[in-house]
């Protein structure tokens, strides 16, 4: 169980978050929700160790993350798939799969036959760079590099961005395998609201930093969730 409590977050004098609370139990996903700059991107970057947050905590399995740095945050089992995937473009799929072996044992150094099974496609595109993709292909290989991890928690940043609609099925499908996995606490921040609302087991709504509404899936009122998002 990831649980963050009270999260406060800034840039500079600007305060972003005031106080997120949230939970994402393993077998779930836990969708964040609401309008562009309110907070969702900042949220995730504070878990994944990409940016510190000011005050509150995070836990995994009830042990204390402390503030970890981006590669701490890996070794300690979290995986984060920005928004814009940020492949290496002039390497190859095979070397950015690779890159994911940077927080594992050296005996884990391989690719794993399941990430093939997830995502066929890259195993033709091993030798192509990953500039050469399409925003599709880019987004299954950004989900694919997290996963070589073996992450405990995977964050994803609007993987539904840009991507054309056969291939945002197929994320949704490979999202919904891994949760039904259920080793996997799965936190997808979306706007893409049917997307979200087909998989989630609970919703999460941010406003100004704020959360405004949360719920789980049967409980939460859709056109409530949904006024969060349009707003």
């Amino acid at each position: 169980m990831l649980s963050v409590e009270n999260l406060t977050l800034k840039y500079g004098q600007s305060q972003i978050l005031h106080g997120i609370s949230l939970t994402a139990a393993p077998g779930e996903v836990t969708a964040v929700t609401g309008t562009n700059g309110v907070g969702k991107t900042s949220l995730l970057k504070a878990i994944a160790g990409r940016h510190p947050y000011a005050g509150g905590a995070i836990t995994l399995d009830g042990k204390p993350l402390e503030h970890l740095n981006a590669y701490q945050a890996a070794r300690a089992g979290i995986a984060y798939v920005p928004q814009g995937r940020e492949v290496f473009p002039l390497m190859t799929v095979q070397e950015n799969l690779e890159t994911g072996f940077a927080c594992l044992p050296k005996s884990d150094h391989g690719v794993p036959a399941h990430i093939f099974e997830l995502f066929p496609i890259l195993k033709d595109f091993l030798h192509r760079r990953g500039g050469d993709l399409s925003g599709g292909q880019q987004q299954q290989l950004a989900i694919a590099r997290a996963l070589i991890s073996r992450p405990r928690v995977l964050l994803l940043d609007e993987p539904t961005e840009g991507i054309q609609p056969n291939i945002i099925q197929q994320i949704g499908r490979v999202i919904a395998q891994l949760r039904d996995q259920g080793d996997m606490a799965i936190i997808l921040v979306e706007q893409y609201f049917d997307f979200m609302w087909g998989l989630a087991d609970s919703f999460v709504a941010v406003t100004r930093g704020e959360v405004a509404l949360s719920g789980r899936a049967g409980e939460i009122d859709r056109e409530a969730l949904l006024a969060k998002v349009s707003i």
